[in-house]
């Protein structure tokens, strides 16, 4: 049967009820609060795991490359043919040897253990986004036999170290003394600090030159591995595997993905549960609406009934409670959308009134992996949010549409 005007023109009449109490208008407009209120909640939500997600990423990929080839035993040494095999690929953007231990850091302020990492500093611009994350000094004042060495910005302030300043590096490999066995030390001049605004990097990585992290790790002309910078992140472990094998195996592959397949994979795990308990946080609110609509069609049993007098059928009258349901449902869940979306997109702002208002800090550096909390909407997220909330509304509507639907006339005229 199609659509008359008059069941849309009386659903909006019961939507804002003009009984003596407006009970009936006030709860509807609890139920558009609720939908509103619940939707913009999970769009905010989902909002900061995928913007956490994006900037964690971000960051690790600006100090970790694509894909990375080591020895088996931590030694590479033909590195040169597997280097020319690697940029011999297409899809192989740029490499760079490196060279990788464990040390100790000691400073005028205190001592602190780090990755050690030696590099090629033009060839390890091309494959990561350190260069950019120097905040003094340069990546480029590395030089072999120079013992220059850049650090991190919280590694920098633990060790009361500055630009200039000497600090002292103690590798694992020790040196037989007459005392017994002695850490391997050098001295080195802290040339750079670089803020990767990750906690992990920033308090325990250190990029020394390749050549003097070799000879302090005696490596001699070997070297860990090959950095590789790829066309297409996330095919960085595919590309790895072609390259390793067109070497001839021996040689251990890693790729990003990898690396921290851990902690994205928490964060998907995260996101659906998350999902999943908001979304019944929507569902109760939506599900408001059955209440809401029944309390109408209490109200508005006369008036059923004089209309099914009238002539109306008992499928007008559902289509009558059904377009309320659906309105309320509607206007909360664009409501919610629109708030949703306001919010996601001023989250840091916002973030940081809050912060100052109450001098507290929602993000600490030392705890998570980044220190403000970043915010990414994904409108995929946006459109499955609405539509389930929309659909939610709409069946919640059925029951008591059908409950108005088969009011009797005649009993419902008695009591009047």
């Amino acid at each position: 049967m199609p659509v008359r005007p008059f069941e849309l023109f009386v659903a909006l009449r019961y939507l804002r009820s003009r009984s003596r109490s407006h009970f009936v208008s006030f709860i509807s407009l609890i139920s558009v609060i609720g939908i509103a209120l619940a939707v913009a909640v999970l769009i905010v939500v989902l909002s900061v795991m995928n913007g956490f997600e994006f900037e964690v990423r971000n960051r690790i990929l600006s100090v970790v490359s694509h894909a990375t080839i080591t020895g088996m035993d931590g030694r590479l040494e033909d590195w040169s043919f597997l280097q020319d095999l690697a940029e011999s690929n297409e899809t192989v953007l740029a490499t760079a040897p490196f060279v990788r231990g464990q040390g100790m850091l000691r400073g005028a302020a205190g001592i602190a253990g780090i990755e050690l990492r030696g590099i090629l500093p033009r060839d390890e611009t091309e494959t990561s986004g350190a260069a950019s994350l120097i905040r003094e000094g340069s990546l480029d004042a590395l030089e072999s036999g120079s013992y220059r060495i850049v650090i991190g910005t919280e590694l920098a302030t633990r060790l009361g170290a500055g630009i200039g300043d000497k600090v002292d590096l103690m590798t694992t490999l020790g040196t037989m003394t007459p005392a017994g066995m002695m850490p391997r030390t050098r001295r080195f001049e802290v040339v750079g600090i670089f803020y990767a605004g990750m906690y992990e990097y920033d308090r325990s990585l250190a990029y020394v030159h390749l050549a003097d992290a070799a000879r302090l790790l005696r490596l001699n002309t070997a070297i860990t591995g090959i950095n590789l910078a790829v066309s297409d992140p996330l095919a960085a472990a595919d590309i790895v595997r072609t390259i390793a094998r067109g070497y001839g195996g021996g040689v251990y592959v890693s790729d990003w993905t990898r690396q921290h397949a851990n902690f994205f994979r928490s964060i998907e795990l995260t996101k659906s549960i998350i999902f999943v308990i908001l979304l019944m946080i929507v569902a109760v609110a939506a599900f408001n609406i059955v209440s809401t609509l029944v309390m109408v069609v209490r109200e508005k049993a006369a008036e059923i009934a004089i209309m099914r007098s009238m002539g109306a059928s008992a499928q007008s009258v559902l289509k009558v409670f059904m377009f309320q349901g659906t309105l309320i449902g509607a206007i909360g869940t664009v409501t919610g959308v629109v708030i949703g979306l306001a919010v996601a997109y001023n989250l840091g702002t916002i973030v940081i009134w809050i912060e100052n208002l109450l001098q507290i800090q929602f993000v600490a550096p030392d705890v998570y992996f980044i220190s403000e909390l970043p915010s990414k909407v994904e409108y995929q997220d946006v459109t499955r949010i609405g539509t389930v909330a929309f659909i939610l509304a709409v069946a919640a509507t059925i029951y008591p549409a059908l409950r108005g639907a088969v009011t009797n006339p005649a009993q419902a005229l008695r009591h009047e």
